[in-house]
């Protein structure tokens, strides 16, 4: 099973060595070196999840292509699971992933185009219609991607353009209740993030809208393939997203940002405000870093230095190749 302590362990040794022995192979065809295919299970949201429900269908599953790794989700990977006969334990790791992903090209139409679709549009910002159909306009997006991650460019989809696409990061929807902020200097060029976190994160700012307190400050996350990035220690693995404390006047998008001890900090909408983060990621969420002593005395942050004027959100999965990052 995937979730087993040994197995766990076999199974990010086995990541580190592929990733390892594909980076040392001179002219190997993968884009970029730490390429993985990210776990998903009950809890997670977003693109990953979605390509995964429409790829179980493609193998004669049913399964409601919502986006939410729910129960039926979990039903279904078990299902599938139990036929390939892997470990039926309903999370979505790298081998069940290997086994879900077919090779598609010009002309097929069937859900798995739909995954392919999905995953398009969500890791290269394009518009897509997603109806299963494996169009030129498909084939061309898949070129553009391979030359892009620079792996073979022919078109065709396979486990390598597989890997890369599904690990490549995404982009924030601005519409879900939130607001760029860059007091890094880094730009838009600092807001991808893995594409449950980004999910994830908008979930909850659209569940935060419900209360009439505003737009989210979003800060910096990550660049679009990972890597340093100035101005923080982590926000280099897709897994880390910095939002801002919620203000009195509602205005964190337009009158600056503030810190814990402000006299405009609104204790009781940023408390909501975790309360969503939470439980828009159940199980994914592994710590927000924000030193409000009362948040951190109720549970819902903790304390790290540096952290009086933005929460730091630090989601996490079952399996990842970096320890930091497992739930």
């Amino acid at each position: 099973m995937e979730t087993t302590v040994p197995s766990l362990k076999r199974t990010c040794l086995a990541l580190l060595a592929a990733v390892l022995l594909i980076g040392a192979i001179p002219g190997s065809a993968q884009a970029y070196a730490n390429a993985f295919f990210p776990t998903q299970n009950s809890g997670n949201r977003g693109a990953d999840v979605l390509a995964i429900q429409y790829l179980l269908q493609h193998n004669g599953q049913s399964v409601t292509a919502d986006g939410v790794f729910g129960a039926t989700t979990v039903t279904a990977a078990k299902a599938f699971q139990t036929a390939k006969g892997l470990g039926s334990d309903g999370i979505v790791g790298p081998q069940t992933w290997g086994a879900l992903v077919p090779t598609i090209r010009l002309g097929d139409n069937n859900a798995a185009v739909k995954a392919l679709q999905v995953e398009l549009n969500a890791k290269r910002r394009l518009g897509l219609a997603v109806d299963g159909v494996f169009s030129t306009a498909v084939r061309d997006a898949v070129v553009a991607f391979q030359s892009h991650a620079g792996i073979g460019a022919d078109g065709i989809v396979g486990p390598i353009t597989w890997r890369n696409l599904s690990w490549h990061y995404d982009y924030p929807d601005f519409t879900a209740n939130l607001c760029d902020q860059d007091p890094d200097g880094n730009g838009t060029a600092a807001n991808w993030a893995a594409a449950a976190a980004v999910a994830q994160l908008e979930a909850a700012t659209r569940s935060f809208a419900s209360t009439n307190q505003g737009k989210v400050g979003y800060g910096d996350a990550g660049f679009e393939h990972g890597g340093d990035i100035p101005g923080h220690a982590s926000h280099d693995n897709g897994m880390d997203i910095d939002i801002w404390p919620i203000r009195t006047d509602n205005a964190q998008c337009t009158a600056g940002r503030i810190t814990w001890e402000s006299a405009t900090y609104d204790r009781a909408a940023t408390r909501q405000l975790v309360q969503a983060v939470r439980a828009a990621a159940p199980g994914h969420v592994k710590f927000i870093w924000f030193n409000d002593p009362t948040l951190i005395n109720e549970g819902l942050t903790a304390n790290w230095p540096a952290h009086d004027n933005h929460l730091h959100i630090r989601y996490c999965e079952k399996v990842h190749p970096n320890s930091t990052y497992v739930c």
